[in-house]
């Protein structure tokens, strides 16, 4: 017996693929004969193809094996035409969620017929009718944003004339979420701080992990004292798993689980820390307005007007300020102005829950699944798991996908929360229907592949986007909160010189920025793991992919995997690795190839051209650039006299520190 094809037919009832095999499909030649899970084709008395169909992660799978010896003559046409009818047939499919007035429809009744599951176990959970409506409104705000690409709504607008309003605060943050970090250390610092949240502040759809020596970076900045530290810690695991499904990937490359016990391992109680940091927002000054949204802006030369509204009353406001930080996130309409198309290569569509009642014998919470994959692609997608313990029995799952944004796919939460709520079992045994549903957890978490430090606008005049509104984040785990922690010391005290000395226009704030070209180089391995719109790749493409990474880096001492998922890997372990990956795995180059296509490997390349030359900087910057900074500018005293200068020697020397 031997097999000689293995595809993903993207169809959810498996059952029409089985009934379309043994009722309407032709053979170019044989005798079709009816099986339990498909049909018999025989070609003569030695030779029989098996064609049979089975059902994992909500979607279709075939296979056919030979029974015989010697291959026919025939056997490729006869393979060829069943795949070339199974396309035609069974095409990509990318449904829309039904049109919902919000305010006058049931949410629970309009979505009912098309996601059934997601329904009934959103009713399950304390908040979930306002919870459904939210992810409504971020699905329909994502597909609206990407329908339209080339004419984003105009949010930001300049004027000549100098606004008569008074100059109330130093920074406007629009988001509460990262935004109430970032807060939260500027008004620690000195300056007039007002926060506008949409949503009532504190209240947040994504749960947060950490490592203790990252967090540390808050308490050395003595935003936190350890005590706080302790007190909003959910759960600290003791060890964590990323595993990828090696079914049908090659014995080669066949991945041992890596274990990673000190990546994400502190589980954040989120309530808490932004209760924390609303207090300590309230102790320096700060203001708070929530349930408030963003409409647009105003820059002159001496400020900024923004005007917001609340929910609730629908009364506006107009508010001065010197510097507005967009926080967003992917909705975040100012940073679509800013980059237009550009505004996001890719994005991670997330959804999840906090749960109790797993059965401890299907999982001990003192572990945690930092990846994880039950099996192949699935309708174009490779789904991923994780699973983060929580305080108690609580766990926090997550399931979610590297992707393309596509304007005719752009990904569903909807559709992966069916998903989720129909495989869970299949990924961790357990009954749905007996378990706690706590809280959803879901999100558009964007990505940006740039190719230096100035491909992608994050700042204009008197205006800076930070965290997932300027798509800076891990491109591995998608980590917006533990990308702006291990950067939040160095950005804030930039953007607090740049408020000193009023360098506030786009040239200036454009230099405070989380970019890293080490993580920038790294963003050809979640390219890897996207599926292009209307492509049907073999369906083990992917995790074969990771197989043979990750199987590396659990080869490698534990600090290296550490230091790549933390996005603190050089240039030496870097290339080390790649090539060693491309030795082992030399078809690994073609499918990357064959998935990203030539012109986004000529950007990669620019990309690790500028991670080379930034190597080599920094290698010489260290020897006299300190000495230039004392002479020039500290023993002189010049940074009064020439503030940008300063400013730029500052941005420098944070990079030397990385």
């Amino acid at each position: 017996m031997q097999e000689i094809l293995y595809i993903e037919v993207p169809k959810i009832e498996t059952q029409e693929v089985i009934d379309w095999l043994k009722n309407s499909w032709q053979p170019t030649r044989g005798t079709k004969k009816s099986s339990t899970k498909g049909v018999i084709l025989e070609l003569d008395r030695s030779i029989q193809l098996s064609i049979f169909v089975w059902t994992l992660q909500r979607t279709s799978y075939l296979k056919v094996f030979r029974y015989g010896q010697v291959a026919s003559v025939d056997e490729d046409d006869i393979v060829k035409d069943l795949l070339k009818q199974i396309r035609m047939q069974f095409p990509p499919d990318y449904p829309q969620p039904p049109l919902i007035d919000l305010d006058k429809d049931d949410i629970f009744n309009k979505l009912e017929a098309y996601y059934p599951k997601t329904v009934h176990f959103f009713k399950k959970m304390p908040l979930g009718e306002f919870d459904l409506k939210r992810l409504y409104w971020w699905e329909r705000t994502w597909r609206d944003q990407l329908k339209n690409p080339t004419e984003p709504k105009q949010v930001i607008f300049k004027q000549e004339a100098i606004c008569s309003l008074e100059i109330e605060y130093d920074l406007i943050y629009i988001g509460g979420a990262l935004g109430a970090l970032h807060a939260a250390m500027m008004s620690k610092m000195g300056h007039k701080v007002l926060l506008i949240e949409r949503l009532p502040f504190g209240r947040m759809n994504r749960e947060w992990n950490i490592s203790r020596s990252e967090f540390q970076i808050l308490i050395d900045l003595e935003l936190f004292t350890q005590q706080e530290f302790e007190s909003i810690i959910a759960r600290e695991y003791i060890d964590g798993f990323s595993k990828f499904f090696d079914g049908y990937v090659p014995k080669t490359i066949r991945a041992e689980t890596l274990h990673t016990p000190t990546v994400l391992n502190v589980a954040i109680n989120s309530d808490r820390l932004l209760a924390l940091c609303r207090q300590k927002l309230i102790d320096n000054g700060a203001i708070i307005m929530d349930e408030t949204e963003f409409r647009q802006a105003q820059i002159d030369d001496k400020g900024l007007t923004v005007t917001v509204s609340h929910l609730r009353t629908g009364i506006s406001k107009q508010i001065r300020g010197r510097l507005l930080i967009d926080a967003m996130g992917t909705a975040s309409p100012i940073a679509w102005q800013m980059n237009g198309v550009r505004a996001f290569d890719s994005v991670c569509p997330t959804v999840g829950a906090i749960v109790e009642g797993i059965d401890p014998a299907v999982w001990d919470v003192r572990y945690g699944d930092v990846l994880n994959s039950h099996g192949d692609i699935s309708r174009g997608r490779q789904l991923i798991w994780e699973l983060f313990p929580g305080p108690g029995q609580e766990i926090t799952i997550y399931l979610f996908h590297y992707h393309q944004v596509d304007r005719d796919n752009p990904g569903s939460l909807l559709e992966m929360y069916e998903d989720f709520f129909s495989i869970l079992p299949e990924y961790r045994r357990c009954n749905l229907d007996e378990l706690i549903w706590k809280k959803p957890t879901f999100g558009y978490i964007p990505g940006h592949f740039s190719k230096s430090k100035n491909d992608r606008k994050i700042a204009f005049d008197r205006i800076l986007a930070i965290g997932d509104a300027a798509s800076l984040q891990s491109p591995l785990i998608f980590t917006g909160f533990g990308s702006l922690v291990r950067n939040l010391g160095r950005l804030t005290n930039l953007l607090d010189i740049a408020l000193k000395y009023d360098l506030l226009k786009q040239e200036d704030l454009k230099q405070i920025s989380a970019y890293q070209s080490n993580v920038a180089v790294t963003w050809l391995f979640s390219k890897g793991m996207m599926v292009p719109t209307g492509r049907v790749l073999p369906p083990e493409r992917v995790n074969a992919m990771l197989n043979n990474f990750f199987g590396l880096l659990a080869s490698e001492p534990p600090q290296v995997a550490e230091q790549f998922i933390k996005d603190r890997t050089n240039w030496f372990t870097f290339t080390r690795l790649a090539l060693k990956a491309a030795r082992q795995n030399p078809t690994l180059l073609v499918w990357i190839w064959d998935m990203a296509g030539i012109w986004e490997m000529l950007r990669w390349l620019i990309t690790y051209i500028d991670f080379t030359l930034e190597e080599v900087s920094l290698r010489f910057l260290p020897f006299w650039f300190p000495f230039f900074q004392w002479l020039f500018l500290e023993k002189f005293k010049l940074e009064k006299q020439f503030p940008r200068l300063w400013l730029k020697a500052q941005v420098i020397q944070s990079r030397l520190q990385l």
